[in-house]
């Protein structure tokens, strides 16, 4: 592998000593690449959140590559596949004016347009194994065989949290540094992680059981307060055919953004992926902007934070959006 400033040349890709990007596994893979490129940058792992309230801005330079995360002008190089992040044409152009470097691709996956960029520069032949299940998980084409079945590298990419930032820099420098999938898995310092992620499931099933109701074809579960997550696969496993979205509300009323073991009220949309013509139908970024301006992600998958005066009116809000969703969510 060439050194760092070889490899970066040859790509006519900017220097970077440090990398951004979200804490989850296409974040977390994106960031591999990444330092695969730069073995000596420094990565911080964070969320959308902490980057739209300024929280990470101490952290932001032209030094800096960010990835998965919402557009930042300060950054240096900017990598990103979500709709809702992509900065305008004015807004890239300043940035580019101003020395910045920015890839923004409606790829399925963050890390897979990391990958495409830097593939052909070093070697990321261990990553090959990882990448079909980053790309299905970030882009909602996990089957629904595939995800009750859960497999390891689903258990793997929910064992990620900004709460267990060892794990993260451990699994992370593995990948980094060429280790296959196998050898990650396997490793005694990974695999309980993996582990208790296969009980917490477990655990968020109940709760997805137990405290999940449809209204008008939209499965509202309630995670607040509970200590679980879960993505949108879990609910609309559960809902079936009975639900065309679902709406998931994970932290506490006392929570904070910047707390990761007791973050703030927030609330997740996803497209029910295991329909057929399942996505596409209704733009859900919509609900996730509706009240809050930090809100976003993609068309089939996004969040925001409740907004004051609280869940209540937050849910009420939506629910008329939603049951108005050929006129207000409708894509065309």
């Amino acid at each position: 592998m060439r050194g760092e400033n070889g490899v970066l040349e040859a790509a006519g890709l900017p220097h970077f000593t440090s990398i951004i990007a979200d804490s989850d596994l296409d974040g977390l893979c994106a960031a591999a690449v990444l330092k695969a490129a730069n073995p000596d940058a420094v990565v911080h792992f964070g969320h959308a959140a902490l980057v739209r309230s300024g929280a990470l801005d101490h952290l932001i330079d032209r030094n800096t590559a960010m990835v998965d995360l919402p557009f930042h002008p300060a950054c240096g190089w900017y990598l990103d596949h979500h709709q809702t992040n992509r900065p305008n044409e004015a807004e890239e152009a300043e940035f580019t004016a101003n020395g910045g470097t920015c890839h923004w691709e409606a790829t399925p996956s963050a890390a897979r347009l990391a990958y495409d960029v830097l593939n052909p520069f070093i070697d990321l032949h261990h990553l090959e194994e990882i990448m079909p299940v980053v790309d299905a998980l970030d882009s909602g084409q996990i089957s629904r065989d595939e995800f009750i079945k859960d497999g390891p590298i689903l258990q793997l990419s929910r064992s990620l949290s900004m709460r267990e930032p060892e794990h993260m820099q451990r699994l992370l420098s593995m990948l980094a540094a060429g280790t296959r999938l196998a050898d990650v898995l396997a490793n005694e310092e990974i695999a309980p992680h993996v582990e208790r992620a296969k009980q917490e499931r477990q655990a968020a099933q109940r709760v997805v059981e137990a405290h999940t109701t449809i209204v008008d074809r939209l499965a509202i579960c309630r995670m607040d307060e509970k200590g679980v997550r879960s993505n949108g696969y879990l609910v609309t496993a559960w809902a079936g055919d009975r639900a065309d979205a679902c709406c998931i509300v994970h932290g506490y009323a006392d929570g904070s953004i910047e707390t990761p073991e007791r973050p703030a009220l927030s609330a997740s949309f996803y497209a029910n992926s295991f329909l057929p013509n399942g996505q596409g139908r209704f733009d859900l970024s919509r609900l996730a902007t509706a009240l809050d301006p930090t809100g976003g992600g993609h068309a089939n998958a996004c969040g925001c934070r409740i907004q004051p005066p609280g869940l209540d009116s937050n849910l009420e809000v939506w629910l008329d959006m939603w049951k108005n969703r050929s006129e207000v969510l409708a894509l065309q």
